[in-house]
């Protein structure tokens, strides 16, 4: 029989101030797996992008002439993402500010000093979380409200032009709003302000700003990128490509969290 020790007792071990990465990955799973607010918040995630794009595509009617070129079926269906944005968005700022209101973020550092490894261990893993769960939700949302479309209604298939695009940039995109949302939190560190800033750059000043200068600086705003990387038979016209589009928000989802890792870094706990 072997007697080496468990994985779990192994790292229980590393002494405090010397956990390399792994390890505080593995940490920060348990911290999410162990909230049952995290579950409930991916569940709704889910349930409501599902129930919109079914809802919208099942009241989806067949073009009318003249009309067929403006027809975009696999945007419809996807209109659910507005609001799995802000849910992915508000999970990841709870998950930093919910530490900072608890005092269990002194607990976390003591045990790991190095403040920008929490950070990026944060971010790994709900990253990769929120990635996962958009990519699922983004494929069964476009089957199942493929499904719910009526008789003579064009159907999107994934192969047709831009289709497979628009519905795996729906689960990047909230892949980065996720990873936007810990860099705010980690930013701001109180939860309502937090909440307040992330719903105001997704929301609100899209629309102020795009009242008032059309899409000239509106297009820069994450939630116009979405628009139009989700759209397939007719862009939105003014804005950036899709592609471009992606790799603005990336940018912002990299700036965003080196300033919250800089700001972590450098304030008390």
């Amino acid at each position: 029989m072997s007697t080496a020790a468990p994985v779990w007792r192994r790292e229980e071990r590393v002494p405090a101030g010397h956990y390399r990465f792994g390890h505080v990955a593995r940490m920060e799973w348990i911290k999410l797996r162990s909230l049952r607010s995290s579950w409930w918040t991916l569940l709704l995630v889910v349930a409501s992008m599902v129930a919109i794009g079914v809802v919208t595509m099942a009241n989806t009617k067949a073009p009318g002439p003249g009309k067929a070129a403006a027809f975009d079926p696999t945007n419809n269906v996807l209109a659910g993402v507005a609001v799995g944005q802000l849910l992915i968005g508000v999970l990841g700022v709870l998950i930093v500010t919910g530490e900072h209101a608890s005092g269990a973020i002194r607990s976390t550092f003591a045990v790991v000093p190095d403040r920008r490894l929490v950070l990026t261990a944060k971010a790994a893993v709900y990253g990769a979380l929120s990635l996962g769960v958009g990519e699922v939700v983004g494929f069964v949302t476009f089957f199942a409200g493929r499904a719910a479309m009526g008789d003579g209604v064009p159907r999107p298939s994934l192969g047709d032009a831009g289709v497979l695009r628009a519905v795996l940039l729906s689960g990047a995109y909230l892949g980065m709003i996720g990873l936007i949302g810990i860099g705010v939190g980690a930013i701001v560190r109180h939860t309502a302000s937090a909440v307040a800033v992330l719903v105001g750059v997704t929301f609100v000043l899209p629309a102020v700003v795009g009242g008032v200068s059309g899409t000239v600086v509106a297009k820069f705003f994450p939630t116009i990128i979405a628009a139009n990387s989700l759209a397939v038979t007719k862009p939105v016209s003014g804005v950036l490509s899709p592609w471009a589009g992606f790799a603005v928000l990336c940018l912002y989802t990299v700036v965003v969290l080196a300033v919250g890792a800089r700001l972590l870094d450098r304030r008390d706990a």
